[in-house]
């Protein structure tokens, strides 16, 4: 339920009605809308079923959340989020980008690949150090000492850190030297997982499941956001179809979607959705201009060596031919004055 005050409700009206509801043992939270000010009661809303707030000094009215997922949802929080990672803002209007390879594999390869998505223009790098592998023979990650690496490779280039934590056991840790937490797709039900990323302090990055839904993944972020981490960006990765000529089927639409949807981020990663690096660079294009708040890429030094994602990661040369055009067509929409709405 959200409570929405006159515009010229004053601060000992919105004080009454956060008390009426603490009162009834829900959580009160007040946001800022366009014109007028917006308190989300979290919690039964039937604990206030008694109480007459819609004739409360200074209240417009009160509106049920029809969706199961209320804190993510626009109708609890109609402004855009901006979630600040380390000083970067993904979601203020300009197009962040994750790049770097699928596995950190040695200090040496993820070094040379931390310069190669500085020097293109990337604010973060990505970089596996737990792998959850369909194949318990493929390469699983190098674990304590990938991220080691990872905080190193920060450390000399400014680059936040992205990435994966695949167990609750391994919270501490990914905390401990990365910028962000993703939770990948296998693990965006993972419901314990969700609740403890959502304690830790960090933004957390949540992909989309192979088959979910929009709402199931939306209410996946939900369950982070209950636990008290409202820093939520989605990342679009693609779903599995029948179509087998790509390694998913990437999901552009869910990008408006969400957008219509949901107050929350959203992030589109070409690599995994096509599987086929040729398809990244009109892909990231298609996800700019679908509104997409950034772009997560697979970029290796020499992807023909790569220890997984080989057939998906960019060359140096590739990736920074997508990077130009990424750049170009961004500053084309804000000059045009083009919103994701608007196409």
């Amino acid at each position: 339920m959200v409570i929405i005050m006159n515009p010229d409700a004053t601060a000992a009206e919105i004080k009454s009605v956060i008390e009426v509801i603490t009162a009834a043992g829900l959580e009160a939270k007040v946001m800022e809308g366009s014109q007028q000010k917006i308190v989300g009661v979290i919690g039964d809303k039937t604990k206030v079923a008694d109480v007459a707030i819609d004739v409360m000094p200074g209240v417009e009215k009160s509106v049920a959340i029809s969706k199961s997922f209320k804190l993510a949802s626009r109708e609890f929080h109609p402004q855009n989020s901006v979630v600040d990672v380390a000083g970067i803002k993904i979601g203020d209007g300009t197009p962040v980008v994750m790049a770097g390879p699928c596995a950190v594999e040695s200090k040496e390869q993820l070094f040379e690949a931390a310069d190669i998505v500085k020097a293109a223009g990337a604010q973060f790098l990505r970089g596996g150090a737990y792998k959850p592998r369909t194949s318990p023979y493929s390469f699983q990650g190098l674990e304590e000492e990938g991220l080691k690496y990872l905080a190193e490779a920060r450390e000399r280039t400014g680059l936040r850190v992205v990435t994966e934590v695949t167990t609750v056991e391994a919270i501490e840790s990914v905390v401990k030297y990365a910028d962000m937490l993703q939770v990948g797709a296998r693990n965006m039900q993972n419901f314990g997982l969700l609740k403890e990323v959502g304690k830790c302090g960090k933004p957390v990055l949540l992909k989309r499941g192979l088959a979910a839904t929009i709402d199931e993944w939306l209410n996946a972020a939900e369950y982070i956001m209950n636990a008290g981490n409202p820093n939520v960006v989605l990342c679009e990765r693609g779903i599995r179809t029948y179509e087998t000529y790509t390694r998913n089927t990437l999901d552009l639409s869910a990008v408006a979607a969400v957008k219509h949807l949901s107050h929350l981020p959203i992030i589109v990663d070409p690599s995994h959705g096509t599987g086929k690096w040729r398809m990244v660079k009109p892909m990231a294009f298609a996800a700019i201009a679908a509104g997409a708040d950034g772009l997560m890429m697979e970029v290796h030094p020499n992807p023909a060596k790569a220890l997984s994602d080989g057939p998906q990661s960019l060359t140096p040369e590739n990736y920074q031919e997508v990077m130009a055009g990424i750049y170009k067509l961004s500053q084309f929409m804000k000059q045009e004055n083009i919103t994701s709405m608007d196409i």
